[in-house]
C-alpha cells in the first residue's frame, strides 16, 4: 500500500480543524506570543517561556538633599525626540524615620540613559530654588504623570497625572486629577475623580490609543481587607470614570499585588503589558515584580516567577527595594531592544538608584522549542499583506520551519529551514505561497529555538 505523503495527511487534519476553529482577524498588526490567543494546538516539546530582561547600567541616583533613599514611583515616557521622568523625592534616616516630606521631581534625557536634573526655579528648598522640584502640594507621595496623546486634549493639558490624597477638611480619600501644559507647572481639581480604593501605591492612567479612551489602574483591598489587589476603570474626559472592575488572572494564585506598572506596548498597542509588584509581607516585606499581559485591560495572564529576581544584580532584597518603574522605551541606537527600569537600594544608608534592563524587542515571552522540538498550529488567521515577517532566535543545532495552509486546509507554502537571530524579517520560502490577503493557517516546527512575534506586511 502506498503511504500518504506527510503534507497531505497534515492538510487533511487541518481541513477538519479549519471548519470548526474560530478565525482570528489580525490584519497587518504585530502579534506577540504572550498568550494562547492565536494558537489552536501545541504538540511536542514546545511551551510558552517567560523571558527575563538583561540588567544594564544604573541610569539615575537620587542623591540630592530633597530626594533620598525612599525616592520611588518613577514614571518614564518619550516626548517627541526626548524623554521625561517624574518621580517622588523622599528620605528616611537609619531609624526609618522620615527626614523630610515627599515631594515630586522631574528629570529629562536625550537618550533615556543619561538624565539631567534641571534647575527649574519653581519651589524653594533650604532657601534655594535651584532644584528639579515640580510639585510640593497634595498628592506628592505618589504623583504619576504621562504625556496625553489624545488628539482632542487642549494645550493646557498636554500632560496629566493622578495622585492620591488623604482626608482633609475639603478633600476626601481618592485620586486627584492633575494637568499641565509643559510637565512642570501643574494644577488640579480639588475633588477626587476616583474614590473607591486604597491608594498608597503608584496609581496611574494613560490614553489608550487603540481604544480611544483613558484607562486608570490603582490599588485596592479585597472585600475581606486582607489582599492588596488592582482595579481599573475607563474615561472619555479624565474626570468621569466608569466601567470600574477588578483585574482577573484566570487560574493564577491569589497574591498581594502592590504597584501595577500597566501600559500599552507601543509596537502592538492592542496589548497591555504589566509588571505588578508582588508583596511578600511574611518574608520580611520583600517585593518582586512579575509579568502579566492582557488584550482587554481586565483579564490578564500573570506569570508566577519574578521577572527581575533579587539577584539582578544587587541591593534588591530590602523592604520594597525591587519595584519596576512605569515606562517602556525603544531608545535611540537600540532598535532591537525594549528598555524597562527598576529600583534598587531602597531605605538604605546610601541613595536609591534606578537601573535599566533590556528586553529583546517583542521578547517578553517566547514560544520555545526544546532540543527534541515540537509544533505549534495557529488558528485560521485573517490577514492583510503579501509577506510574513517573523522575530525569532535559533540556537546552534536548532531550526525553525513554517508551513502555510489556505482556508480549505491545503498546503500552499513551506519555508526553508530558518536559522540565526532575526528581527522582523520576511520568511525565506522553499515553496512560496501566494499571499495577497485572506485567511491562512500557520504551522511552526520549533527545535532549539525561540519564536517571539509574527506580522503580515
Amino acid at each position: 500500500m502506498r503511504s500518504i505523503p506527510y503534507y497531505l495527511l497534515t492538510s487533511t487534519i487541518l481541513l477538519s480543524q479549519s471548519l470548526v476553529s474560530e478565525t482570528v482577524n489580525i490584519g497587518d498588526r504585530l502579534e506577540l506570543f504572550v498568550d494562547d490567543y492565536l494558537i489552536e494546538k501545541i504538540e511536542g516539546n514546545v511551551d510558552h517561556h517567560m523571558m527575563l530582561p538583561e540588567p544594564q547600567e544604573v541610569v539615575y541616583v537620587v542623591d540630592e538633599s530633597w530626594e533620598g533613599n525612599t525616592s520611588a514611583y518613577y514614571s518614564i515616557f518619550q516626548d517627541g525626540n526626548s524623554y521625561k521622568m517624574v518621580y517622588r523625592g523622599w528620605h528616611h534616616d537609619q531609624n526609618q524615620q522620615e527626614v523630610h516630606k515627599a515631594i515630586t521631581c522631574y528629570a529629562e534625557s536625550d537618550d533615556g540613559i543619561h538624565w539631567r536634573k534641571p534647575k527649574l526655579g519653581l519651589f524653594e528648598w533650604d532657601g534655594s530654588k535651584e532644584n528639579n522640584i515640580i510639585w510640593m502640594g497634595p498628592g506628592s507621595h505618589n504623583f504619576t504623570a504621562f504625556r496625553d496623546h489624545n488628539p482632542a486634549t487642549p494645550p493646557n493639558a498636554r500632560y496629566r497625572a493622578l495622585s492620591s490624597v488623604g482626608n482633609t477638611a475639603s478633600i476626601v480619600d481618592g485620586l486627584l486629577s492633575f494637568q499641565s501644559p509643559d510637565c512642570l507647572h501643574w494644577t488640579y481639581k480639588d475633588e477626587p475623580v476616583i474614590t473607591n480604593g486604597a491608594f498608597d501605591s503608584q496609581n496611574l492612567a494613560f490614553w489608550d490609543v487603540d481604544r480611544k479612551e483613558y484607562r486608570a489602574y490603582w490599588r485596592f483591598f479585597t472585600e475581606d481587607k486582607r489582599i492588596r489587589a488592582i482595579r481599573t476603570a475607563t474615561s472619555k474626559d479624565f474626570i468621569h470614570w466608569e466601567n470600574e472592575t477588578d483585574l482577573q488572572y484566570g487560574d493564577a494564585p491569589e497574591q498581594q499585588l502592590y504597584t501595577n506598572a500597566v501600559q500599552k506596548y507601543a509596537r502592538a498597542p492592542h496589548l497591555f503589558i504589566g509588571f505588578p509588584t508582588r508583596f511578600l509581607p511574611d518574608e520580611g516585606d520583600r517585593v518582586e515584580p512579575v509579568l502579566m499581559t492582557s488584550r482587554d485591560g481586565v483579564h490578564f495572564k500573570r506569570w508566577n516567577e519574578p521577572v527581575i529576581p533579587e539577584t539582578a544584580p544587587k541591593d534588591r532584597k530590602a523592604n520594597r527595594s525591587n519595584y519596576m518603574a512605569w515606562g517602556m522605551l525603544q531608545l535611540p541606537g537600540k532598535p532591537n531592544e525594549i528598555s524597562v527600569f527598576a529600583t534598587e537600594n531602597y531605605k538604605s544608608t546610601t541613595p536609591g538608584r534606578l537601573r535599566r534592563f533590556s528586553y529583546r524587542v517583542d521578547g517578553f515571552v517566547a514560544l520555545r522549542g526544546a532540543k527534541k522540538g515540537g509544533t505549534v498550529l495557529t488558528k485560521p488567521l485573517q490577514y492583510k499583506g503579501d509577506q510574513l515577517l517573523l522575530n525569532y532566535l535559533v540556537r546552534d543545532g536548532g531550526s525553525l520551519r513554517v508551513d502555510a495552509y489556505n482556508e480549505k486546509g491545503k498546503l500552499i507554502g513551506r519555508s526553508a529551514a530558518l536559522t540565526g537571530d532575526v528581527y522582523d524579517q520576511p520568511v525565506q520560502w522553499k515553496k512560496r505561497p501566494q499571499l495577497n490577503g485572506g485567511t491562512v493557517t500557520l504551522r511552526f516546527k520549533i527545535q532549539n529555538a525561540d519564536l517571539y512575534s509574527i506580522r503580515f506586511q
